[in-house]
């Protein structure tokens, strides 16, 4: 492969990774099903690496594998006479396209149209009937433009089961006959509650390792955080999708200070913060202001106002619809990832550890745990008491969950309480919980530093 084929290579491949879920979702939108959609969309992709090396990337490459998309849809879909319809629809828009492309395969299609066709994708590939861990695979496949090798090699998983998980995910969408369409207004708050999990999972893993040996897996949290700025850009008016940018970019910005120079795990009271990256703290800020803006707009009494949303068009103001009637007396708060940002904010403009205002940590974890009463929350809530109200407070806390044999299998359940009886002077008893944490533990570099802190104990 000569120099110019290796540069057009790269092109069609970084070009593929941000043009494909729109290119998947157009071509779901005309064929209806999203498994024929990305074979589409995949001849495609073989139809660019084979002629732009000779002819060039073209001026609207976008635009250009659509286009080739379309007339493979075509091709196929006179194969069939029950397609006879939606043929004449891809005909027309091909037609369009071509009419409008002066001589080039493509030109850009309309905007708003496209926007949403991703929309429905997102919604599509985090759709309820899917079990957690297809909507994640999905998800980086389709809209994070990930190979399946990819997201093999990043959840430590063998290629063929995320090739089955994906298979699997697409033939349940089929079989369920799931709709290419936003959610109806009643459903639009559970689905996109859908969405941000999924999102916040991929980001999790990538920041907290569940396996292997490396502690963080910085090319996930990337992937998460480009899906959340998409989402936001698609959703503007939701509060929460804001917020969980705001909590992804902020936690981001800690991924540089999570490790030292030899790849051991290192914890956030013990981080070096000047190597925390202000640009991304910068964007959370903004993102969590954002957040406070949207969610104050979709409580006011009238929204938007009849011209604004005119001038926004009328997809958008579809969506503005949809965001205002999800809108209730409980919503009117932050929501859970908005006040983990607000978590995560308060941390971040903390210069050293020593100065972290843990009272008002405190305050937003009881609102969390409020709306969102899992023990892990609580946990969390243990430790900000701890910091804001001394540590016995905070083992209250613990023991109350241990009591109640919330988090059997849970490594930072005995790691957090191995922490307070250290705070307490307990060092015999916080070493067992120490070693009984590294045996529950999945990742290699905290296992690591779990066993570290038991020895220097005596314990082990």
């Amino acid at each position: 492969m000569d120099e110019a084929d290796e540069r057009a290579r790269r092109a069609v491949e970084a070009v593929w990774r941000i043009e494909a879920p729109r290119l998947v979702a157009g071509l779901t939108r005309l064929v209806g099903d999203l498994g024929l959609a990305e074979d589409l969309a995949q001849d495609a992709l073989v139809a660019a690496l084979e002629q732009w090396p000779d002819d060039g990337v073209p001026h609207n490459p976008g635009a250009w594998l659509m286009t080739v998309g379309k007339r493979r849809a075509v091709d196929l879909i006179r194969r069939d006479q029950n397609y006879a319809r939606k043929l004449e629809q891809v005909a027309r828009d091909l037609e369009t396209a071509e009419q409008t492309a002066e001589g080039e395969p493509g030109q850009a299609a309309d905007a708003p149209e496209i926007e949403d066709d991703l929309l429905r994708l997102v919604f599509i590939a985090c759709h309820p009937v899917l079990t957690p861990q297809a909507r994640t695979a999905l998800t980086l496949r389709l809209l994070g433009g990930l190979t399946t090798a990819e997201i093999a090699r990043a959840y430590l998983v063998p290629e063929a089961t995320i090739a089955q998980r994906i298979v699997r995910a697409k033939r349940t969408l089929a079989e369920r006959e799931v709709p290419f369409e936003l959610p109806e207004r009643q459903e639009l708050a559970e689905r996109l509650a859908s969405v941000l999990e999924v999102i916040y999972l991929i980001f999790n893993e990538g920041y907290t390792a569940t396996a292997g040996e490396a502690w963080v897996r910085p090319a996930l949290c990337e992937d998460a955080v480009r899906l959340a700025r998409v989402l936001a850009g698609l959703m503007p008016g939701e509060s929460e999708v804001h917020g969980l940018v705001a909590l992804l970019e902020l936690q981001s910005s800690r991924l540089g200070a999570r490790t030292a120079a030899d790849g051991t795990a290192v914890l956030l009271g013990d981080q070096d913060r000047g190597r925390w990256n202000r640009m991304f703290i910068l964007r959370g800020f903004a993102a969590l202001a954002r957040s406070d803006a949207a969610r104050k707009e979709a409580a006011a009494p009238h929204g938007s106002s009849r011209s604004d949303e005119v001038r926004k068009g009328r997809a958008a103001q579809a969506r503005a619809a949809q965001a205002r009637a999800a809108a209730s007396a409980s919503e009117r708060a932050p929501g859970p990832y908005a006040l983990q940002a607000a978590i995560a904010a308060a941390h971040a403009r903390a210069l050293t550890a020593e100065e972290t205002d843990w009272r008002t940590i405190a305050r937003l974890y009881d609102a969390l745990a409020a709306q969102l009463p899992t023990p892990v929350v609580e946990l969390n809530r243990a430790v900000a008491v701890s910091r804001a109200d001394g540590p016995g407070a905070g083992l209250a806390l613990v023991d109350r969950l241990v009591a109640a044999d919330a988090l059997p299998h849970y490594h930072l359940l005995p790691a957090v309480r191995a922490d307070l009886l250290v705070r307490l002077g307990r060092a015999d008893e916080a070493g067992t919980e120490y070693l009984r944490a590294a045996e529950l533990a999945g990742n290699g570099a905290e296992r690591t530093l779990l066993l570290e802190r038991a020895r220097t104990l005596g314990a082990g």
